[in-house]
């Protein structure tokens, strides 16, 4: 969805945005175009792959371009080394980058026969064939439940414990035929095109990169890294994040917060951003049919309140 993310995020000349996904730097490029003369971008991303190809992408282009290899957690810190108080918009791409599903060879795809690792970062955390060696059947089975909601999870869980104690499960390959053998047939022809495995890779991917953890701590402090008026821009691909982000916008956009019945507020809570949209936003058929990987894409945006005098506004 680039043009309805470069037009949530108000890019303008001189001023200051953040990619903290750069992935395959399509976002980076257009917001870079587009805050000609003056403007600085920062970039980050765990992967030292998307550095390596953002420095191709971004570095002959006139823009001042900042690039940061870490977790969009350490924002403040990028933003305190560049010597910059806080940004005009914010962007949090939270899908995974076509680079990472079809030639990094870390796992993240049941469509190649690839090492069973998943990490963005792949010199940090464990591997997701370690979790699967190490994880009791009770810790495998919450682990797909919660973070892939597989209705099979229990299952899947016991399959695995079973087949360890025979051969490690080291590749994607191996899992992907794993679950496909457990999932009940019934399932899979009411699923369609979906494969099996799909929720329980999406789980894995998870909990290997802290994802949900993650973006709850970020989208908390989002604001403060924010200039008054800044934009906040998060595109999601799967319930669990949009819930996340839904909830948080919801929160920072609200006043008062205390539970109802009180006579009076107790909390003190003032809305620190405005939603731009009442209704999230979703790619058009023509952007579903160019590529669909964006199908499940879910855009929200807020702006930050600027203050008046005498408190927020």
């Amino acid at each position: 969805m680039p043009e309805e993310v470069l037009a949530c995020l108000n890019c303008r000349p001189g001023r200051v945005y953040v990619d903290c996904t750069l992935g395959g730097s399509g976002h980076a490029r257009a917001i870079c175009e587009r805050i000609l003369p003056g403007g600085v971008l920062i970039g980050i991303d765990r992967d030292p792959d998307a550095i390596r190809h953002a420095r191709g992408v971004l570095g002959p282009l006139p823009a001042e371009v900042h690039l940061f290899r870490g977790n969009f957690l350490q924002l403040p810190d990028f933003l305190a080394q560049l010597d910059i108080v806080a940004a005009d918009g914010i962007l949090l791409d939270l899908g995974i980058s076509s680079h990472q599903l079809e030639s990094s060879g870390r796992g993240f795809s049941f469509k190649r026969d690839e090492p069973l690792d998943m990490r963005m970062d792949p010199d940090s955390g464990l591997r997701a064939g370690q979790i699967l060696q190490r994880s009791s059947a009770q810790e495998l089975a919450q682990l797909f439940k919660q973070y892939g909601e597989e209705r099979w999870a229990g299952r899947i869980a016991r399959a695995i414990v079973a087949e360890r104690q025979r051969q490690p499960l080291t590749s994607t390959r191996q899992l992907a035929e794993l679950v496909s053998r457990v999932v009940p047939r019934r399932r899979q022809a009411s699923h369609g095109r979906i494969h099996p495995a799909t929720r329980v890779f999406m789980a894995l991917r998870i909990a290997v990169n802290r994802e949900l953890a993650c973006i709850e701590s970020f989208m908390s402090q989002a604001a403060e890294w924010l200039n008054p008026g800044g934009r906040l821009c998060v595109l999601t691909f799967h319930s669990l994040e949009d819930r996340i982000v839904k909830r948080q916008m919801k929160y920072m956009a609200s006043g008062c917060v205390c539970p109802p019945g009180l006579p009076r507020c107790a909390c003190g809570h003032r809305p620190a951003m405005r939603l731009l949209h009442k209704k999230v936003m979703r790619p058009g058929e023509r952007e579903i049919r160019e590529n669909p990987l964006s199908r499940s894409a879910k855009l929200r945006a807020a702006e930050k309140i600027e203050e008046r005098p005498g408190g927020p506004a």
